[in-house]
């Protein structure tokens, strides 16, 4: 029995690093280059954003509200309200977390208020919940979409894809947790560029 629950939690840990490893970015157009040491006002966007196996966001907390609401008289209010409240309170602030340190060698100050010398749309385009029922896991994962302008235009995008989120051990049942760290991944890939591309 001690032999199978360590080979599961083996590869449990294998399945999770493999998993951080997918996530793929790409500067899809333009240039970092001239961001070196700049301020960046940083902006959150999720209109039209996919969710699972619903291309419109609005289908998914209408099923989702719907079957915790027939379960429990307000459970699904309550959720709805969490589903949306999680994304300024911890999505975005791990985010900005990770992004800030990897990004430290490139000099910029990533800022969510007031003003920088270019604003950083980061749109979310597809997120997939994952699940955890102790038996049976799959991570989070978000694709998003940053496009970097100043009062000339645009003058950079980047793609971040299969962005998953998974808790080390497995304890990641609240869907929350996980998509937070699927924000952080993609932070952290985000920040690892501009350091690298901002010399």
């Amino acid at each position: 029995m001690k032999n199978v629950k360590l080979f599961l939690l083996i590869a449990l840990t294998f399945v999770g690093l493999s998993s951080f490893a997918g996530a793929k970015i790409k500067l899809t157009s333009g240039s970092l280059a001239g961001l070196k040491g700049k301020t960046i006002l940083v902006k959150f966007d999720y209109d039209g954003m996919a969710v699972g196996k619903f291309a419109n966001e609005s289908d998914y907390i209408a099923k989702k509200k719907g079957e915790y609401n027939a379960k429990e008289a307000g459970r699904g209010d309550q959720w709805e309200k969490s589903w949306k409240s999680d994304r300024a309170a911890r999505f975005e602030p791990k985010f900005m977390e990770l992004l800030s340190k990897y990004a430290e060698k490139s000099g910029i100050k990533f800022v969510t208020s007031g003003s920088g010398d270019y604003t950083m749309n980061v749109k979310t385009t597809r997120t997939e919940p994952g699940y955890n029922v102790y038996v049976s896991r799959a991570p989070a994962l978000i694709n998003t979409v940053s496009t970097i302008s100043n009062a000339s235009g645009e003058v950079a995008k980047i793609t971040v894809t299969n962005a998953t989120g998974s808790t080390f051990g497995g304890y990641d049942f609240d869907t929350g947790v996980r998509i937070t760290e699927a924000y952080a991944l993609t932070g952290k890939v985000m920040g690892g560029l501009f350091s690298k591309m901002c010399k």
